[in-house]
């Protein structure tokens, strides 16, 4: 099997039930979940051990569930099936729920970083917020892509911030704290133990 096409060559690019070209927007919404996707798999590289086992399966369905999301916003097909539902995003609300009760307190924004793991789910939230600014944009320019795509990009940024910071605190690694910030966040009473 050849990787290469040449169907390509004059700019346009194939969609499930179509061509556009391959700056159309649509192509930018699921093409910058592909680049999401590749950080997610790198992040993963850089998870070792036992400690990060649930963190580990999470990204793994996060990776399928990104390319059901990815591929509901490269159809164009007048009768469509979407692969990506609701469930996924209560899944992703209760992952982020769990690893909550383990966070350390938080009370001011934090600077991305830490761990190598850590800064490359920091970069993975960052294109998530990407990502989910181009659906929106394709969601007001197109009445033909579903809303679930975006419901769950906007879910999934603040799972890898949680995720991002449970990488750190499993490492013993603290947030590193924005100095200039207020106290923008609440804090809980003490967490039971």
């Amino acid at each position: 099997m050849k990787i290469y096409t040449k169907t390509g060559d004059k700019g346009t690019t194939s969609l499930i039930g179509g061509r556009v070209a391959k700056d159309d927007l649509r192509v930018e919404a699921y093409g910058t979940i592909d680049e999401l996707n590749s950080f997610i798999g790198k992040a993963m590289t850089e998870l070792e051990g036992d400690k990060f086992s649930d963190i580990l399966t999470d990204l793994e369905t996060i990776q399928n569930e990104l390319f059901d999301g990815g591929g509901d916003l490269a159809n164009v097909m007048k009768e469509r099936h979407y692969k990506l539902d609701e469930a996924p995003i209560a899944v992703l609300e209760e992952r982020i729920d769990k690893l909550m009760e383990e966070a350390p307190e938080l009370e001011r924004f934090i600077l991305p970083g830490g761990s190598s793991a850590a800064a490359t789910l920091h970069i993975a939230r960052t294109i998530t917020r990407r990502a989910e600014r181009v659906t929106v944009t394709l969601m007001n320019a197109a009445d033909d892509v579903s809303p679930i795509v975006q419901r769950y990009l906007n879910r999934l940024s603040d799972y890898l911030f949680v995720a991002a910071r449970i990488v750190n605190a499993r490492l013993g690694i603290s947030d590193n704290e924005y100095v200039r910030s207020a106290k923008v966040f609440r804090t809980s009473e003490k967490k039971e133990k």
